[in-house]
């Protein structure tokens, strides 16, 4: 071959010149591919009238891009991402306080125990006045400043200036920030001589192990039936939720599988001796239920394993994976869908848009279906059936074995004012602030309990609100008074003995609850 002709051929290939007969074979050919985007974004910056920032032109882009998928692929900006990871992640570094703004004022709430503040001398009860000599203090700061201001990388150090009650001028503190943990078990403990109870609010890295933890201590209490409390859990890792699962089930039992246009099925299975294998269980679920918490919940359901009561949960079924991107974005991509053991993806449908599938819970509670049960249309295409029997619906949430309506007995026009003026927790903050030295001394919830009922809590509450400009009629505190009362238990006993204090008190009034107490008692 003449060499002037495989410099032709040579050229040709690599820039799409299609040579026919006299050349090589069209199927041989490669053609440059064509970047639109980048082609677009050269020329706005080359040619636009105004200033613009390419940054904000290629999130705009890729939003665009992920907006037309579904509702859970995502873009992530490079300065959110470690914000977004966080809760996941279980833990971040900080100073190690719980604090509350009241009156434009950072109250130190409670110390995370032998954390970094905890171990210099910070207490519950100070004002936290300046930080790094700055006065922080009447400037109408907001929580997300001061989260900004306090946490910081592990072994960085950060000066606070506190105001301690009965001590005169500021205490100075300087605190080397520490790594603090993000517990997503709110609370375990025993609701009576054979039951647990134990709330999870996500599912991050740390749940399994926090979960096991709490489940063995409940065992060594005497635990033979387990309410998991799962309300409000808008999921996290599939990993925690399969080895939550496994801790219930047999030896071999599907657990879930994933599979998606480019991934293959994978199946999840359990493995013999698990700590709750033999524990009677009941799962409580709630329309804000999402992702793992509904895997966790189908695989019970599916495995005829235990009873999931309340309502219909919210419906995501698929799988999304974070990949990182240039300059420290990142993507989350929805690559796979996942099934529970009977085979039904719960997915509810997205096809309308983001708009309509964000509005979608408040079209439920609309239709009368966080009120009745018979409201639910489930798509009959979508039936399966569990090894018992049961029937289950696939295409949009779980359905609980035992529906539990929304509670709204307790709803009175006095207690609807006092939550939208957020009185309830002001009050609860002031008054624990008030008699901090004296509750700080109690020895328990109990004791706080009885203590309150001497001091006449409640009746100082009504005339917080009437301050407040909120009258409390007779027949308002007819309805709402009970409640009320133990709300407000619960949220004074938070701030001296945590959830561990809150959920044992307020729980005692939870429909849903009692529901599920009931249900266990009767169950062989």
């Amino acid at each position: 071959m003449p060499l002037f002709l495989a410099i032709v051929l040579i050229i040709g290939i690599f820039i799409g010149i299609k040579l026919g007969k006299n050349g090589i074979s069209e199927r041989f050919m490669i053609y440059p591919r064509t970047d639109k985007i980048n082609s677009v974004l050269n020329l706005i910056d080359d040619s636009y009238v105004d200033t613009v920032s390419r940054e904000k032109l290629e999130k705009t882009a890729i939003d665009g891009m992920l907006e037309t998928l579904d509702p859970h692929s995502v873009y992530i900006p490079a300065e959110e991402l470690e914000e977004v990871n966080e809760p996941l992640a279980g833990n971040f570094g900080g100073i190690g306080v719980e604090f509350n703004l009241l009156s434009d004022t950072i109250i130190v709430v409670n110390t995370i125990a032998n954390g970094p503040s905890e171990r210099i001398g910070v207490k519950a009860g100070d004002r936290i006045v300046k930080v790094n000599d700055s006065i922080i203090a009447g400037i109408k700061i907001n929580s997300d400043m001061v989260v900004k201001k306090l946490k910081g990388v592990e072994g960085s150090k950060v000066k606070i200036s506190v105001k301690r009650m009965g001590v005169a001028g500021l205490i100075d503190f300087t605190i080397t920030r520490g790594i603090i943990p993000i517990f997503s078990v709110d609370a375990s403990y025993m609701m009576n001589e054979h039951t647990g109870y134990i709330k999870i609010n996500k599912f991050a890295k740390t749940t399994y192990d926090e979960f096991l933890k709490a489940a063995k201590t409940l065992h060594s209490k005497g635990m033979k039936k387990l309410i998991i409390d799962l309300r409000g859990n808008g999921g996290g890792y599939i990993d925690a939720a399969t080895k939550i699962a496994d801790e219930f089930l047999d030896d071999k039992k599907l657990i879930v599988y994933t599979a998606g246009r480019t991934r293959p099925r994978v199946n999840f299975y359990s493995t013999k001796g698990g700590e709750c294998v033999h524990d009677s269980l009941v799962i409580l679920t709630d329309e804000y239920t999402a992702s793992a918490s509904e895997i966790f919940a189908g695989a019970i359901q599916d495995n005829d394993r235990g009873l999931i009561m309340g309502r219909r949960t919210f419906g995501k079924g698929l799988v999304q994976e974070q990949s990182p991107l240039p300059g420290g974005a990142a993507v989350r991509l929805t690559i796979a869908r996942y099934y529970t053991p009977t085979g039904r993806c719960i997915q509810k449908p997205y096809k309308n848009g983001k708009e309509d599938y964000n509005d979608e819970l408040h079209k439920r509670f609309l239709h009368g279906e966080l009120k009745q049960a018979d409201s639910i249309k489930f798509n009959k295409s979508e039936k399966f059936k569990t090894p018992g029997g049961h029937i289950v619906y696939g295409g949009g949430g779980i359905m609980p074995d035992i529906f539990i309506p929304l509670d709204t007995t307790f709803i009175s026009d006095f207690y609807y004012k006092v939550v939208d003026k957020g009185i309830i927790n002001k009050f609860a903050f002031q008054y624990s602030d008030a008699n901090r030295s004296k509750f700080r001394k109690l020895k328990n919830v109990r004791e706080l309990q009885v203590e309150l009922e001497k001091l006449k809590y409640f009746d100082h509450f009504i005339a917080f609100a009437k301050a407040a400009k909120i009258e409390a009629k007779a027949g308002d505190l007819k309805i709402s008074g009970k409640y009320l009362q133990v709300q407000l238990k619960a949220l004074i006993a938070r701030n001296f003995f945590d959830n561990e204090g809150f959920y044992p008190i307020f729980n005692s009034m939870d429909l849903t609850i009692n529901n599920a107490l009931d249900t266990l008692n009767k169950k062989k």
